[in-house]
């Protein structure tokens, strides 16, 4: 399957609530993720996390699946036509 370079946009509404869950799926994909930055944002009371990805479709998928079943997250991503690395 062909690698795809993509952004993982993440907003926590509730960080306590899914903290820990979230930095375990975060660590499981870590050999896809490439960069991660991540701002609170105190005026609407929700945390921002951006995430360059570079991986398969299935990769990129799961790691959003699981992301997005957790409570109080939402979860977008969009990936480049950029099939390979060299």
């Amino acid at each position: 399957m062909k690698q795809r370079l993509g952004v993982v946009g993440i907003v926590v509404s509730e960080r306590q609530s899914v903290q820990d869950q979230l930095n375990d799926i975060l660590s499981q994909y870590g050999n896809i993720i490439v960069g991660r930055m991540g701002i609170p944002y105190h005026e609407r009371g929700v945390s921002v996390i951006a995430l360059i990805v570079d991986g398969t479709t299935d990769e990129i998928g799961a790691l959003t699946g699981k992301i997005g079943s957790l409570p109080n997250i939402t979860v977008k991503s969009t990936l480049t036509p950029l099939k390979n690395k060299n």
